[in-house]
């Protein structure tokens, strides 16, 4: 098995010592290509379909349906990946899903029956998880150097608040300038193009024996990884709820559009922190940092409840979401780090998208219950549901994490 390479230490600069690993930037340059249309795709489907059919409701349930399909079939691809490798596997995944795509632009073009919306767009659900891959090709290259691997995990994790900040940006963009098909139809070439750079990196690829099966449980069995999985539900519903209840806060205020510039503005936090929080050196228990950047999160999604209770004004609740951003990333990148630590040796892919399908149905969860209380309370209520999921996954992590004698057998505590 090839050895890891060292990071080299000719910089104090923690970042520029990790591009500085042979092959390491251009595998990061293929996977942020293939990582932005994860940004763009559900707007441009949205925007596709609302246009063509005059459905919202028609719209929302297609993405839905998209996102539940992912949830089910994205553990399965992983698992084949952790088997059978990232190019052998990831390559093919990807050619099914831009077919999927691309049949969706097919029947919204030309009419076809509103079950075909729902079939083509479950057919994504193959897409590979772009992050999840890269991670893994980290915490393979950087094995037994904890803090390089902590810069790494924070950068990926500014890669997706970055992707996530300018995908539904570009997309509204082209399908607004030129025409509604033009977000998909982009989305799928900067996914097949940059899964092929990535692909085509095999030098920095995690080695598998093709054919054989990964020793050792399912992650999902793993001692702490179902604990942390609900943490990680819990926050994706911090996530979906925050989306909903923006986009009518700022609807009932007259100012629709603007809702996507304050959502950015909270993906622009989270970038911002994720970086911070990479350049700095991790101390103390992983457990104990979880619960230390939960509790952070829940006090500063108070700062939207209050900036839209107290003021109404969509500038300053900006300006809270954009303060209540920069606990995201540090959350998300200790979480990343837990679920390297719990997933047993070989399958590591498999553990952190199990991670992700717990994020999306958060997400969904978190939508439904924001999209509920503003339609039966307020718009200015709603955003007591975040607040409520992120206290939610506070609670469970100082239940679970913070009692170490639990998990003295771990190796996150080794």
């Amino acid at each position: 098995m090839p050895q890891p390479t060292p990071v080299a230490p000719s910089s104090s600069n923690p970042y520029r010592r990790l591009f500085a690993l042979p092959g390491a930037r251009a595998f990061t340059t293929g996977n942020l290509i293939a990582r932005l249309p994860m940004g763009m795709f559900s707007v441009s489907a949205v925007v596709m379909i609302a246009g063509s059919r005059g459905s919202y409701a028609l719209a929302g349930a297609v993405t839905a349906t998209g996102l539940a399909t992912t949830a089910l079939v994205a553990p399965w691809v992983a698992r084949l990946v952790d088997r059978y490798g990232q190019a052998r596997i990831a390559v093919p995944a990807t050619l099914c899903a831009a077919l999927g795509s691309l049949a969706l632009v097919v029947c919204v073009r030309y009419g076809a029956p509103d079950w075909t919306l729902f079939a083509a767009y479950a057919a994504t659900a193959t897409t590979p998880n772009t992050g999840g891959m890269s991670r893994a090709r980290w915490s393979h290259l950087l094995r037994g150097d904890s803090k390089a691997l902590h810069t790494a995990n924070a950068f990926e994790q500014a890669a997706d608040e970055l992707c996530f900040m300018l995908g539904p940006v570009l997309a509204a963009f082209l399908c607004g300038t030129f025409f509604p098909e033009a977000g998909t139809l982009t989305g799928v070439v900067l996914l097949v193009g940059g899964v092929l750079l990535f692909a085509a990196q095999r030098s920095t690829e995690p080695p598998v024996t093709p054919g054989v099966r990964p020793a050792g449980r399912t992650p999902l069995r793993a001692p702490g990884m179902r604990p942390l999985l609900t943490v990680c539900l819990a926050t994706g519903a911090v996530f979906g709820a925050m989306e909903v209840v923006t986009i009518a806060f700022a609807d009932a205020r007259g100012h629709r559009s603007a809702a996507g510039v304050v959502l950015a503005l909270q993906a622009a936090g989270s970038f911002v922190a994720g970086l911070a929080y990479g350049a700095v050196k991790p101390r103390g228990p992983v457990t104990a940092r979880l619960s230390w950047c939960v509790a952070a999160m829940t006090a500063l999604m108070t700062l939207p409840l209050l900036a839209a209770a107290l003021t109404g004004s969509l500038v300053l609740l900006g300006g809270a979401l954009l303060l209540a951003g920069m606990a995201t990333a540090p959350t998300m990148v200790t979480t990343m780090t837990l679920v390297q630590r719990f997933t047993p040796e070989g399958r590591l892919n498999e553990g952190m998208t199990l991670a992700v399908t717990g994020l999306l149905g958060g997400i969904a969860c978190g939508s439904a219950s924001g999209g509920w209380v503003v339609e039966h309370v307020s718009p200015t209520a709603g955003y007591g549901v975040p607040v409520t999921a992120a206290g939610t996954a506070l609670l469970i992590s100082l239940a679970v994490f913070t009692r170490s004698n639990r998990f003295t057998h771990l190796r996150a505590n080794h």
